[in-house]
């Protein structure tokens, strides 16, 4: 009996290896879900903490402002003895720390009113952006300027916020400008735990970086337009992506929120090591025990027969090969379907479209029949060769769907960029020159069929490969050896593609 079949206790201390590892992963996987969520609630927490405090204060002394403007357009303030229209233009929250000081420029730019001191400092801020872009531009509003160093002396970098003067007629008649010093801000990202390695930073809306922490005098008024992260921030008010810090190059999670009201960008970046850091230890002890009691119960099962170990190697390559094709080396459709699921799930969360090439070898049965079946196996591993080197992203997806058919997912890609990613990928296929002398080309040859989000909006993911397909249907009535890309108006109809599809 004990010879025919698994001795009772190798199959009790099989189960139970696995039982033992499977809750192991689910708990650690559970675990790392669980630190990432945190994380993200956190940073989302922080952004917010930043932007409604800022908001607060840049509202009161934007107020401030508007109070100074208001007083000089009423004539008995002129009237006024000094002290008391000091105290009638500017009121006490003026004086506020961090908040600098309320100037008040004519036309050529001399300060003729300043919070701080009567008579007014001998100043001129026709230099400045504040000034200037008042001057410049009638309709402007409130603006905030670049980071500066106060000709007052103050070595702290400051930012104005100002606001234009006007004549009755409309024309320039100078600014109130109010000094905000960027230690303000400093001071308010100093208090939140990020981890050693997380990033606070506080942007204009053109880039321009106004405070970070950890604090770099240096980065101070440094611009960031043109990396590929601040293009996230743009015409977005909020929200959250991995991403790489365009200073060091750390992949963090970046959790961002606009000031309302004001042209000023928040964003609280986690490191991804940080994020993980505890879950590390905690996963590495879990691993550990896990390990050593699945190792236990290894042993046991390592003194029976040979036939007993070579089915466990023979269970573990299997388990390593379940979601590739053996012939291409691809993703095999059970692999694909998952990250299909995944990705439009994904899709759907982002609003990013998703696109779908379904590929289709020209002509192969007639290559078979000529060539011989293994021909043809060299000739399919060659065409998913060159499928799989058009898959570069992490998030698209390279399979074998079936027989000579490939399928091809592009997360993040519209219409017409999955339409001349598919032309480049029929021109290289055509490129391998691999003979086919029952095809017109004279080589082996494929036909691509394009579907896209970005042009309907799909039930679910079967239903875009399905748009694919058809679209495949119409490159191959049309001659073969083509793109085509799905309109609502295709219908798919084997029948009249041809033969030998």
């Amino acid at each position: 009996m004990m010879t025919r079949r698994p001795n009772v206790m190798i199959v009790i201390s099989i189960v139970l290896a696995a039982v033992l590892t499977a809750v192991a992963g689910w708990v650690m996987a559970q675990m790392r879900e669980d630190a990432l969520a945190s994380a993200r609630a956190a940073a989302y927490n922080m952004a917010l903490l930043f932007e409604r405090d800022a908001a607060r204060n840049l509202e009161i002394y934007e107020l401030s402002l508007q109070a100074v403007i208001d007083a000089l357009g009423d004539p008995r303030i002129a009237e006024l003895p000094d002290d008391i229209r000091q105290n009638v233009l500017f009121d006490r929250s003026a004086t506020a720390k961090h908040l600098g000081v309320i100037l008040v420029a004519n036309e050529a730019g001399d300060v003729i009113f300043d919070s701080r001191a009567s008579p007014p400092r001998e100043v001129n801020v026709a230099d400045r952006d504040y000034f200037i872009v008042q001057r410049d531009t009638p309709n402007m509003g409130l603006y905030v300027s670049r980071p500066f160093i106060p000709r007052d002396g103050a070595a702290n970098a400051t930012i104005g916020l100002s606001r234009r003067l006007s004549k009755p007629d409309g024309t320039f008649a100078g600014v109130v400008v109010g000094t905000m010093r960027l230690d303000y801000f400093r001071q308010l990202m100093s208090g939140v735990e990020i981890g050693a390695n997380g990033v606070v930073t506080l942007t204009l809306a053109d880039g321009t970086l106004l405070m970070r922490r950890p604090y770099a005098s240096a980065m101070i008024g440094k611009d960031l337009a043109d990396s590929a992260l601040f293009h996230r921030f743009e015409h977005v008010e909020a929200g959250g992506f991995f991403g790489v810090g365009p200073l060091d190059g750390v992949r963090r999670w970046f959790a961002f929120r606009r000031v309302e009201g004001y042209p000023l960008v928040f964003s609280v970046a986690v490191a991804a090591g940080d994020i993980y850091s505890e879950w590390r230890v905690r996963a590495w002890i879990i691993g550990s025990l896990t390990a050593l009691l699945d190792a236990s119960l290894i042993t046991l099962a390592l003194v029976l027969t040979r036939q007993l170990r070579r089915r466990e190697r023979v269970e573990d390559e299997l388990r390593a090969l379940a979601g590739t094709d053996a012939l291409t080396a691809l993703a095999n459709r059970r692999a694909f379907e998952a990250r299909a699921d995944h990705e439009w799930l994904r899709a759907r969360r982002s609003g990013q479209p998703l696109a779908v090439m379904m590929i289709d070898v020209d002509r192969f049965k007639r290559f078979n029949d000529r060539y011989g079946h293994a021909a043809g196996d060299g000739a399919l591993a060659a065409v998913a060769r060159a499928i799989g080197a058009h898959a570069r992203r992490p998030g698209d997806c390279a399979a074998r769907y079936g027989g000579e058919e490939f399928v091809l997912l592009l997360p993040e890609t519209g219409a017409a960029q999955a339409l001349a990613h598919a032309e480049r990928l029929r021109a290289a296929i055509e490129a391998l020159a691999v003979p086919h002398e029952d095809s017109p080309n004279g080589v082996l040859t494929a036909s691509v069929g394009v579907a896209s989000t970005s042009e309907r909006g799909f039930e679910n993911w079967r239903a875009l490969i399905e748009a694919a397909d058809a679209a495949l249907y119409t490159a191959k009535r049309a001659g073969r050896n083509r793109v085509a890309v799905w309109q609502p108006s295709v219908a798919r109809e084997p029948q009249d593609a041809g033969p030998d599809l």
